[in-house]
């Protein structure tokens, strides 16, 4: 998700790729990715992160332990003690196994996949989905995707072949072959007459890959020459085997020439906006598939925006919209007032996104569809309808706060983490918040503070802003583990909220690999557990957050 400055060299980055989008630069190459299968050619840090030759094999015969949408697609961010291979009593006598850094990386975005030893990687700045070996981080292969990757990977087995889906910066899908690392098929995942990104993880079920698709208009918006906007958020389902579309549905019509026109004279175009940045969520049960969207970019508003929204699984049709905040129309522009933020009678312009996925949950009594919001909502829905059940909120909410980037729950329980960036608003809530599923009444809350003792502000720039909860949790068994903006991973107790373990990543490591390694801010999707083990990449540079560049591996003592 894109929202209040980055860094400068980020937003070069992704005015370039608006740029690329709307020029319409997205099709399948044969060459577009390589399979490397041996270390002639490769760079030598990829050489010296690889295994010995007698160790590359990857065993796919036990099911995945870990995936970002579960095993059902249903996105519950739980693993229960024989799927992790760890107990709420490991939790506290946690200790670093071994480190692996990836050079030219500022930050570790994406969610693994974990089958048996063998932990599949998206290192996405580095273009390269790695076969890490659980036990000591070497690599068993390397697939280059030759472009900047966005999304996590999605597993599945398809005609008995262990498969691989992602996602990269130019919008196509790459299907790939888990035990070699060989390309199946790669295939564009844009939607017809609409040039989006692909963020969110991609879905595997049964014949279908569902595609989110997010929006560069955000981004571009900020340019005061841009006639803003002109893309939306979308669905796209391809057939598992070919990559052939088979269903689109999008967000809103294409937009067109409003006829309003900017400060500096700028044509303006709508409806845009409504991207989808987080994996969908699917519902076999009812035949639905569940996304959620962000804002609006330009003027006129949707009802889809800052919504959840169920699809028809056959069809891509829309069941029914559930709409948390209308009116919010909200571009890169608005952080200055700049020519292309049109701010009407109605408009809200907060940037309150949906940035994680909605979970479908059993409530007991009932299913629930629950998700978070950077407003710092946490809805409950009927998926059957739409219709709220519950609703709590933490705080105002800022555009880098609220909950960032989607909750957990063990179905007891949900997990909500906040991130309000000090800076953002008084009312700042930053920690991790929990709720009983069925009621939607609190259960415990941990509200996290900053630690800036003098080495630490040293390593860590806004220390004493940047502290909050914004990574997507984790429960594993008893215990709930999530991660702050100032590097620091934490362990609680589910039941009753006490800290079982902390662990500072923000320093410099030894890797397996010898590239240098250094920690950063944990965020988006970046912590994993299965094998035994607790995964966490540290480093996020987005946002002025702190960079960093290598994935932690973490084992209880024996």
């Amino acid at each position: 998700m894109f929202f209040y400055p980055r860094v400068q060299a980020s937003f070069r980055y992704y005015l370039s790729l608006a740029a690329l989008l709307s020029a319409g630069l997205i099709a399948a190459q044969p060459g577009l990715a390589q399979e490397l299968t041996s270390e002639e050619g490769i760079e030598d840090w990829v050489a010296a992160t690889m295994c010995a030759a007698d160790n590359r094999a990857v065993d796919l015969t036990q099911g995945p332990s870990f995936s970002f949408t579960g095993a059902d697609g249903n996105n519950p961010r739980h693993l229960d003690a024989a799927q992790a291979g760890l107990t709420t009593g490991d939790m506290p006598n946690l200790l670093l196994a071994w480190a692996v850094a990836f050079p030219q990386t500022s930050s570790l975005r994406a969610a693994p996949v974990i089958v048996g030893s063998t932990i599949f990687y998206s290192a996405t700045d580095t273009g390269r989905v790695f076969a890490l070996d659980t036990n000591s981080g070497c690599a068993k292969w390397v697939y280059n995707a030759d472009t900047r990757l966005r999304s996590s990977l999605a597993y599945g087995v398809i005609d008995g072949l262990g498969t691989l889906v992602f996602g990269d910066g130019r919008g196509m899908i790459h299907s790939i072959n888990a035990e070699n690392g060989e390309a199946v098929w790669i295939a564009s995942g844009q939607a017809s007459d609409n040039q989006a990104m692909i963020t969110g993880t991609p879905v595997i079920y049964e014949d279908k890959i569902i595609v989110p698709l997010s929006g560069s208009g955000v981004v571009a918006g900020g340019n005061p020459n841009f006639e803003c906007c002109d893309n939306h958020g979308a669905v796209t389902a391809l057939n598992v085997r070919s990559g052939e579309k088979l269903w689109e549905y999008h967000t809103m019509p294409t937009a067109e020439y409003t006829g309003m026109v900017s400060s500096t004279g700028v044509k303006q175009r709508g409806p845009s906006g409504a991207p989808i940045w987080t994996t969908p969520t699917v519902d076999a049960q009812r035949g639905q598939v569940y996304v959620t969207t962000g804002e609006n970019t330009s003027h006129p508003t949707t009802n889809t925006s800052d919504s959840v929204i169920a699809l028809n699984l056959e069809t891509g049709e829309a069941n029914w919209v559930f709409q948390a905040l209308e009116n919010d129309m909200w571009n890169f522009s608005c952080t200055a007032a700049g020519p292309n933020c049109i701010i009407l009678e109605n408009t809200n312009s907060v940037d309150f996104d949906f940035g994680g996925p909605a979970i479908l949950v059993d409530g007991g009594d009932r299913e629930l569809l629950i998700a978070g919001q950077k407003s710092g909502d946490l809805w409950a829905l009927d998926p059957d309808t739409g219709a709220l059940v519950w609703n709590q909120r933490i705080g105002e909410g800022t555009a880098l706060g609220g909950n960032h980037w989607g909750i957990a729950t063990d179905s007891e329980r949900a997990f909500m983490t906040i991130n309000d960036p000090g800076t953002m608003s008084e009312n700042i809530r930053p920690g991790i918040y929990t709720y009983f599923v069925a009621t939607g009444e609190p259960s415990w809350s941990y509200e996290v503070e900053s630690e800036c003792g003098e080495q630490r502000s040293d390593r860590l720039r806004r220390c004493e802003s940047l502290y909050g909860f914004s990574a997507t949790p984790l429960s594993v068994d008893g215990a709930v583990i999530t991660g702050g903006l100032d590097g620091r991973l934490f362990v609680f107790n589910s039941d009753t909220g006490e800290q079982l373990f902390k662990f500072d990543t923000v320093q410099d490591f030894e890797t397996v690999n010898g590239v240098e390694g250094y920690g950063g801010s944990i965020d988006s999707h970046s912590i994993a557990a299965g094998s035994g083990m607790v995964f966490v990449g540290s480093g996020y540079g987005s946002f002025s957050q702190v960079a960093g560049n290598v994935l932690l591996a973490f084992k209880p003592s024996e």
